[in-house]
């Protein structure tokens, strides 16, 4: 049987896996999934939805196997579909953050009501976006949510939004251009790290191929942080290859020192955090249902994951 297993660069551990050839060392009929070639549907409104389409992959035969970001497993959970965390990794409070321009009128985010806020929409930056709000006792309905798209640094530079929940390697180059204020510190807020899941029924059975996708990135994750560098070029060369913006080897390199990389086990720390950026989104009318986040948990799949020695597991 075919694993296929889903990957981009906002993934990078995935994707650096994707290009490293570990993995089909002990899964030779793996197939890859670049989930930037699938059909991506229609976007809703960030003002009332969430975007679906890694739940809707994964559960239509798209992948058997994800890494994303905060958002998208409680997505899917909203959507009714039965997930299993498989790993997190470490804080990435480094990674992106909240921010203004220098010379704005925004002095702290209960300054963002009525004003347009850039985020990925769907992704990480929805939930820290919606922690930093409710720090300041402010509900999605008062600020005007944009979903910026692969345009997010020169909305930003431009104006056309007012607040923009940047990350890098794009962040460095705005940061290049124009001086910007942190509304709040990411540390603190929220602990933005990479999650990766799977279906339930691919986990119960499929647990060879799982343990050897695990052992995979475990492996292509300590390659990293040796080889920053190298890593980076992966980038570079695929956005090269794609044709896209231009990709900064240094800017990537820069990323990539910065991220924690290695797998940890689900933590009831994790599961509290992501609890509570369920329960945000469903009270801001953003998911459809509550969602249990500990139902997510098996214990069978996360004892694939033993704690790296030295490592912050919470």
């Amino acid at each position: 049987m075919s694993v296929k297993v889903g990957y981009f660069p906002h993934n990078n551990s995935l994707f650096v896996l994707r290009h490293r050839g570990i993995l089909e060392r002990s899964l030779p009929d793996v197939e890859w999934v670049d989930l930037r070639d699938l059909p991506q549907g229609t976007r809703p409104d960030p003002t009332r939805g969430l975007p679906t389409v890694h739940a809707d992959r994964l559960f239509d035969g798209g992948y058997d196997f994800i890494g994303t970001g905060f958002t998208p497993p409680i997505t899917a959970q909203g959507q009714g579909h039965d997930i299993v965390y498989v790993a997190v990794s470490g804080p990435r409070h480094e990674n992106g953050r909240l921010l203004v321009k220098a010379d704005s009128d925004i002095k702290e985010t209960a300054d963002l009501r009525g004003r347009r806020v850039g985020i990925a929409h769907g992704s990480w930056q929805t939930t820290l976006l919606l922690f930093a709000l409710d720090r300041a006792g402010l509900s999605w309905s008062d600020i005007v949510p944009v979903d910026t798209g692969v345009d997010a640094a020169q909305q930003f530079l431009s104006g056309e939004i007012d607040a923009w929940v940047g990350s890098y390697p794009v962040l460095r180059a705005v940061e290049e251009q124009v001086a910007t204020r942190d509304l709040v510190a990411t540390e603190g807020l929220f602990s933005h790290r990479s999650l990766w899941f799977t279906r339930r029924d691919f986990a119960e059975n499929n647990p060879e191929a799982l343990a050897a996708i695990v052992n995979a990135l475990q492996e292509s994750d300590a390659w990293i942080r040796e080889n920053p560098r190298e890593a980076a070029a992966l980038f570079v060369a695929d956005a090269e290859k794609r044709g896209g913006p231009r990709a900064d080897l240094d800017a990537w390199e820069h990323a990539l020192r910065t991220r924690p990389f290695g797998l940890l086990p689900v933590t009831d720390e994790f599961v509290a955090e992501q609890q509570r950026a369920a329960d945000l989104l469903h009270a801001n009318g953003l998911l459809p249902r509550k969602v249990d986040v500990s139902s997510a948990v098996a214990p069978s799949v996360n004892a694939l994951v033993p704690p790296i020695p030295g490592a912050d597991a919470q």
